[in-house]
């Protein structure tokens, strides 16, 4: 079920948000996530966040205004549409969404398109070289 981010979720959230970036992004140094966990532990309790539980946390997405700052799913919970219904609650109530995927992370990728997303631009994220694409979706008369 999902439900609005709680403080005591944070630790849990920290751990899926390290381990999700380890596995999808492999062609990041792991030093970069490490580097990046305190700021991202400080942006987390300042966003809004929803998460997925069900038996433990399974999936959170976090969002800045009407961008999607990420969206993580436990291995075990991918393909069973927890990410979907993440996105879904970001999206109602909003005429818009963007978020920044990495070219290379294919999987997320087909996703966002699946989704209704496009990509408006490609370009390099300065902090790891990576070309990453800026996605953007927009409610179309009144539907999602």
């Amino acid at each position: 079920m999902i439900r609005p981010f709680l403080r005591q979720d944070t630790d849990a959230v920290m751990d899926l948000w390290l381990r999700a970036n380890l596995e999808a992004h492999a062609f990041v140094p792991q030093s970069c996530w490490l580097e990046a966990e305190p700021q991202v532990r400080q942006a987390i309790a300042q966003a809004e966040v929803y998460v997925w539980e069900e038996g433990g946390l399974q999936g959170f997405l976090g969002l800045s205004g009407d961008y999607v700052a990420g969206l993580f799913v436990r291995a075990e919970a991918r393909s069973r549409g927890v990410g979907r219904l993440l996105l879904e609650r970001a999206k109602a109530g909003r005429e818009r969404l963007s978020l920044d995927v990495y070219q290379k992370n294919e999987g997320a990728v087909r996703f966002y398109l699946r989704e209704g997303f496009s990509v408006l631009e490609t370009r390099r994220e300065e902090s790891t070289g990576e070309t990453e694409y800026r996605m953007a979706w927009r409610r179309r008369d009144g539907c999602v």
